[in-house]
């Protein structure tokens, strides 16, 4: 019974490692990120896309309202896994330090300072007690003076780049996928058709009430643009048949 309850307290106090140094809130955390709606972030010389999927819980539910793709800048967004409600205070967090950047600096933001700052503050919620980590995942994709790029931050404060990367519960498919699929040197349509047809894929059951958000950020502009719902669909719905079928 005792080593049951020290056990226990290593499961409880999430500023104490285990004998196998492990933080167990945090690794619940990250089941939570597992769970969550995939999401998705290809990078190009072109630019950068940012897809994810969105279940509408009800008809009475307004469809155009996006919780789960974030602007945090002009030039910078980010797709987010796990507890929406996290993802918004974080993503708050990461508008407000950008805004900081621009009236300190007189310069925009880079993709890399953001996201650097967002792991961490998450960092920081497996440090303390009377706190819990963070249940959300955010991938920060952006075009910024150095260029396009993809970064990822985890409730453990981790922050990685990548090319191409997937958070969510469809994310071992898509990895999968893009292995297979991506290369670098692509255009921004090609990324957004392989979003497109990764996130499809990805997707076990497509239920009523599925749908999807995609965002990209053209070198070109700089510029955070959603695609418009009815453009996307029509992107959809043959991936969809095909899936189906």
């Amino acid at each position: 019974m005792a080593a049951l309850g020290i056990a226990g307290a290593y499961d409880r106090a999430i500023t104490v490692f285990s004998p196998q140094g492990r933080l167990y809130q945090v690794e619940y955390a990250l089941e939570t990120v597992r769970s969550g709606s995939t999401a998705i972030a290809i990078l190009c010389v072109e630019g950068v896309v940012l897809t994810v999927e969105e279940r509408m819980h009800t008809k009475l539910q307004n469809p155009n309202f996006s919780w789960k793709l974030f602007q945090i800048d002009e030039h910078i967004g980010a797709a987010a896994a796990g507890l929406n409600s996290d993802a918004r205070v974080l993503v708050d967090n990461a508008r407000v330090y950008a805004q900081v950047i621009r009236l300190s600096y007189d310069e925009e933001p880079t993709v890399e300072a953001v996201a650097k700052r967002i792991g961490d503050i998450m960092q920081l919620y497996t440090q303390h007690a009377g706190v819990r980590p963070f249940g959300t995942a955010l991938l920060f994709g952006g075009v910024d003076k150095t260029g396009p790029r993809i970064f990822y931050t985890e409730p453990s404060g981790l922050v990685l780049e990548y090319d191409a990367w997937a958070i969510g519960r469809g994310a071992d498919k898509v990895k999968e996928f893009l292995e297979k699929n991506y290369q670098k040197n692509i255009s921004l349509e090609e990324s957004i058709q392989l979003a497109l047809k990764a996130l499809v894929n990805s997707v076990d059951k497509i239920e009523e009430g599925w749908t999807a958000r995609l965002v990209t950020i053209p070198v070109k502009t700089r510029k955070y643009t959603p695609m418009p719902s009815e453009e996307l669909q029509a992107r959809l719905e043959p991936l969809i048949r095909d899936k189906k079928s």
